[in-house]
């Protein structure tokens, strides 16, 4: 396995009962259901569990157009909650679609000297945790938002909050997986449902000479990555801070999922990734079930080809129907972090190696 440094990524400090986490929502808040009734159950859930919460205004609001309002006020209220020295950690409210002009207004300049913290969230959240990996060098976990732990918390739950809590160094992928279509359903019946479990979950590994379900994996490198809606958005624009953290590693494990993309879309997307360079220094590529484009297939393209078809160049191991990503449970992710990425029997593991 090849060796790995990561020399200037800062890692935050774990929290602990008493801690006060910060939710803000610079992407959609929590005002229609499921939303609501989640959020509510996840705040009794962590301040029974001995933290503290600040909830934002942002988060009980839903005048803007794509996010919870308008972008100045989402920028300035997560910039202060960053900033704000009584707040160990951030979880987002929620994902959404334009958290995008959200990061016009950040003020990433102040949060790059900020004393580093955990922020976490996926989907949209992608426009805050890449700028945030890749430009400001501090790692972040791409994982729930704040209404994925107002249900039952199963493993995916107990994952997140010890990878917060310093109690998990390494994730594997689960067994079954809630389809689509059942999990907007149960949701919709009862916003605090379980995961209805109710695919076998199978990875499709893609080496360099043939694809299998089983083969053995081993890949090193610092993770990085997020919604594939969004990075396709952010590339070239003063977020897109790939090139110097290229320059600051060794390897990087790709983590790529999609929300409404099709499967054309998924591989213009990462067509034009490949072609601004950001896979230069790739050792593998972890691609999480897509929620759009699961298992459609358009003029031939469907979600595994629109993902070979761009990548098999690199003659890394791709791995794709991981759990990562919009179809639950998802394994969280620590983007920045250097691991160790295995597939035995079927399955994945990662190891954190740097937090």
């Amino acid at each position: 396995m090849q060796s790995h440094y990561n020399v200037s990524m800062n890692i935050p400090a774990y929290i602990k009962s008493g801690d006060t986490i910060g939710i803000t929502a610079p992407s959609f808040g929590a005002t229609t259901e499921p939303y609501i009734s989640r959020f509510k159950q996840a705040v009794n859930l962590l301040e029974q569990r001995g933290y503290k919460l600040k909830i934002g205004k942002t988060c009980y609001k839903s005048d803007g157009l794509g996010i919870s309002t308008n972008p100045v006020d989402c920028a300035r209220e997560l910039t202060e909650f960053y900033l704000d020295s009584s707040i160990d950690a951030i979880i987002s409210c929620g994902g959404g679609e334009l958290m995008c002009e959200t990061i016009s207004h950040v003020d990433f300049d102040a949060i790059r000297h900020a004393k580093p913290k955990w922020f976490m969230g996926y989907s949209d959240n992608t426009n805050f945790i890449f700028p945030l990996v890749t430009q400001c060098s501090t790692a972040a976990i791409y994982g729930h938002c704040i209404t994925g732990f107002g249900k039952p918390w199963e493993q995916s739950e107990l994952d997140t909050i010890g990878l917060l809590e310093g109690t998990v160094h390494q994730v594997a992928g689960y067994d079954l997986f809630q389809s689509p279509e059942t999990g907007t359903e149960a949701k919709l019946q009862n916003p605090l449902s379980s995961y209805i479990l109710d695919q076998k979950k199978k990875l499709v590994c893609h080496t360099p000479g043939h694809s299998s379900r089983q083969n053995d994996i081993n890949a090193r490198g610092t993770l990085i990555g997020g919604c594939l809606d969004v990075l396709a958005n952010i590339a070239g624009t003063r977020f897109d801070g790939t090139r110097f953290f290229n320059e600051q590693t060794d390897s990087t494990i790709w983590v790529l999922e999609s929300c409404d993309l099709s499967p054309m879309d998924i591989r213009r997307a990462i067509w034009h990734l490949d072609e601004c360079g950001w896979f230069d220094k790739a050792s593998a590529f972890i691609i999480g079930r897509p929620l759009a484009a699961w298992r459609q297939e358009m003029m031939q393209v469907n979600q595994y080809n629109a993902v070979t078809g761009i990548l098999s160049k690199y003659n890394v191991p791709i791995i794709m129907d991981a759990d990562v990503g919009h179809i639950a449970p998802t394994m969280p992710l620590v983007m920045g972090c250097t691991a160790d990425v295995t597939i035995t029997e079927g399955n994945i593991e990662v190891r954190f190696l740097t937090v």
